[in-house]
């Protein structure tokens, strides 16, 4: 079955550096009720998971109506996306707990305070921390997405132990997709892979120690020897998502034909055939000397 991403509109009370819906997407605003009631109904028809995202879903007054009607529906699975600011108030929490909502994903960009504060562009540090812990503490299951950049990529250990700390159940490092304000952004916000690599690797191996799961999406597998299995891209479910104005049917179909890319020696790689390529921007940028092909498997030692 699919998962359906919903998306309810544009505003967010965040402003990212790397927030890949740019300024440009706010103008559009946020879809109504009734509109969204009625893709609800529609998403249920081969979708059993629903992902209420944004924009930021939370500053909406009639989120929690949504996701009564997302139950009543019959998903299975309702996550909300979010900046996690709204979680800071324990009734907002209980309020979406009791209407359907039963995983939160969750977006944590720095190990510090004045880290994360610098990336989302608001004070949001300390609500996003509250809210991780009251969610845990009323027993849900809360995972997180942390967006690799310029800034943050040499902290990505530190940011797993704060979030291990926090005794979140799934972690994944996204590396930035340079659209949007990224894209405006590119020259402070977007790291080599090269060198992101080994601080990707070092976090994975703390949450392996620490038993909790770790994962990467947007670095190919050439970069990642020995670490394949916390590849996102591997066991991400279908996915249908209902932007603004379309509806994309298969979101994989659309990130490997028009949105990821594949280098001129790639066809020699033994991951040729499961692996995505790297978001098609980053080798405009910077050509594809950092990617070699591997044509020998090593014994992975870590699993």
């Amino acid at each position: 079955m699919k998962k359906a991403d919903l998306k309810t509109g544009f505003l967010c009370n965040n402003n990212c550096l790397f927030c890949v819906q740019g300024p440009e997407k706010k103008k559009y605003g946020n879809k109504g009720t009734e509109e969204l009631k009625e893709i609800i109904r529609k998403a249920k028809k081969g979708c059993d998971t629903i992902v209420f995202t944004g924009g930021e879903p939370t500053i909406r007054k009639d989120l929690v109506e949504l996701v009564a009607e997302a139950k009543k529906a019959g998903f299975r699975k309702i996550q909300i996306q979010s900046n996690g600011r709204m979680f800071v108030y324990e009734q907002f929490c209980r309020d979406m707990v009791a209407a359907g909502a039963n995983e939160f994903a969750l977006a944590l960009h720095g190990h510090t305070e004045e880290l994360h504060d610098y990336l989302t562009g608001a004070k949001s540090f300390r609500q996003l921390v509250v809210g991780i812990r009251t969610l845990k503490k009323l027993g849900q299951d809360v995972i997180t997405n942390t967006v690799v950049t310029k800034s943050n990529y040499r902290h990505l250990p530190d940011i797993a132990k704060v979030l291990i700390g926090l005794r979140v159940d799934q972690i994944q490092f996204a590396f930035v997709h340079a659209v949007g304000a990224a894209g405006i952004n590119f020259d402070s916000v977007v790291p080599r892979m090269e060198m992101v690599a080994p601080y990707l690797k070092k976090a994975i191996d703390i949450g392996r120690m620490l038993d909790t799961r770790i994962m990467t999406e947007g670095v190919p597998f050439c970069l990642l020897e020995g670490y394949e299995k916390s590849i996102s891209e591997t066991v991400m479910p279908d996915m249908k998502i209902f932007d603004q104005s379309m509806v994309v049917e298969d979101y994989r179909k659309m990130r490997v034909t028009s949105d990821k890319a594949k280098g001129p020696k790639c066809a020699k790689c033994l991951y040729n055939a499961v692996c995505e390529g790297p978001w098609k921007e980053y080798p405009e940028a910077f050509g594809w000397d950092e990617f070699k092909p591997v044509t020998k498997k090593k014994r992975d030692e870590r699993e």
